[in-house]
């Protein structure tokens, strides 16, 4: 049995975009899926087969975990393709798949990559009828209508999926529900995914300091917070859709993260480390583990944290022990918005002054706040930028609030309320999209 752990081709055209000079440069629009909370397109200044290292470009986690599971589980014939990451035209995609004719491919999609997701599965069915598809991901949360919408699905696994592959692998059909790996068999796992092609082009610029090639890891699955707009936490390690339920957290052990690490920066001569947890400081003792495991490393690193998970004194640790530095959600510069529409649990003062204590001890900061949330208005999007102007930020992300399946978020739009969420509205003030950069692009034309 042959199977492929795809994350297909994703363009989206070109156009001319205007440059200081008055000139005009051609320009591609093209998309992330596997290993971004929030699947979005922007533009590239090359095309199709035209590959160049500097552009957010993200690990695919789940599906690299998941292949190598299946690798050893099964004992089928497992081969995984980052088209992403080879920024790979349709046409060699679909002759890779042709030559090789695989029985099954695993896909992971979301809601603003499904249209196109699917338009990819019928070609592919067009060309190859025998092939079955297994659809991961947030699109799942649609549940057995998802089967109807496209030719040839077999099976859509819910959450994280190295045991539901192998359950439609088996022979399952339909929806395959939650069944996530222990804690005994995260630290069992072999190692996911990479090759000698993909392996050095992952790249995340920020936070400031990344030395390249650049390895993205996790060191931990899930997060007990609940933000409206947060995906994984609520479609791919918990299911929770409306922000009510219980949400899970679980560590990889500090034996399995220096195994692995160890084993990634000698084969493929990593620079640095980015950890993109969820949460990656979730209290000062994985905090405390995964520093030991880095200095013995001697590697450069940075993580996404949390202001207030973490004693102060842990941000000098993390600094002694290589990490150069770190990313913070602070969403809003709100709190109301922060309490009552995002529903963070995070105080904006108390995070102000980690800010200053992060940039103390060294290290470097860059904020992600999020614009258009459902209720919020013009003012607190002013209060937003107000607070930002307030931090000492090295960088910055302005994110377009997205709704994508299976997170509190997009239940509000079929519901109009939630009770975790009493300042979230559906007025006219809120514009519903699932690409939250398009969001961001439609709001500052607004603007201009």
């Amino acid at each position: 049995m042959k199977v492929l752990f795809s994350n297909p081709p994703w363009w989206q055209g070109q156009a001319l975009y205007p440059l200081p000079n008055g000139s005009h440069a051609l320009v591609h629009r093209a998309g992330v899926r596997a290993g971004s909370r929030w699947p979005f397109t922007f533009y590239l200044p090359h095309g199709p087969d035209e590959w160049q290292f500097g552009s957010y470009l993200p690990y695919p986690f789940f599906l690299g975990h998941a292949a190598t599971w299946c690798a050893r589980e099964s004992g089928a014939q497992v081969a995984f393709r980052d088209s992403i990451a080879m920024r790979e035209s349709y046409d060699k995609y679909y002759e890779y798949l042709e030559a090789e004719r695989f029985q099954y491919i695993v896909m992971e999609s979301a809601s603003p990559s499904w249209d196109h997701d699917k338009g990819v599965i019928a070609e592919i069915a067009r060309r190859l009828p025998q092939t079955r598809f297994i659809v991961t991901g947030p699109i799942t949360s649609h549940g057995e209508a998802l089967l109807d919408e496209a030719p040839n699905i077999q099976a859509t696994v819910r959450g994280e999926y190295e045991k539901g592959v192998i359950k439609a692998l088996n022979g399952a059909n339909g929806v395959v529900d939650f069944d996530l790996l222990s804690v005994a068999e995260m630290n069992s796992a072999p190692f996911p995914y990479f090759d000698d092609i993909i392996a050095q082009r992952y790249c995340d610029t920020n936070p400031h300091g990344q030395q390249f090639p650049q390895a993205q890891v996790l060191s931990s699955r899930g997060c007990p917070y609940k933000c409206i707009f947060c995906v994984w936490p609520a479609t791919m390690t918990s299911n929770d859709p409306d922000g009510g339920g219980k949400r899970i957290v679980r560590q990889y052990s500090a034996d399995y993260m220096e195994a692995f690490l160890t084993e990634l920066v000698g084969k493929y001569g990593f620079r640095s480390i980015y950890f993109d947890d969820d949460t990656f400081n979730l209290g000062d003792r994985h905090v405390e583990k995964m520093c030991k495991v880095m200095r013995k490393l001697n590697v450069p690193w940075s993580a996404m944290c949390r202001a207030d998970t973490v004693s102060f004194g842990m941000w000098q640790e993390m600094k002694d022990s290589g990490c150069f530095g770190v990313k913070i959600g602070f969403e809003s510069g709100n709190q109301d918005v922060v309490d009552n529409i995002v529903n963070k649990k995070l105080n904006l003062e108390e995070a102000r002054k980690v800010a200053f204590e992060i940039k103390r001890v060294g290290m470097t900061l860059h904020g992600t706040f999020t614009f258009g949330l459902p209720g919020e208005t013009a003012a607190q999007m002013q209060d937003t930028e107000d607070y930002m102007a307030s931090l000492p930020l090295d960088s910055c992300q302005k994110s377009g609030c997205a709704e994508i399946e299976g997170a509190p978020l997009h239940t509000l739009g079929r519901t109009a309320n939630l009770k975790a969420y009493p300042g979230a509205k559906l007025d006219e003030n809120y514009s519903r999209e699932t690409d939250g950069q398009l969001k961001i692009e439609k709001m500052r034309a607004l603007q201009a």
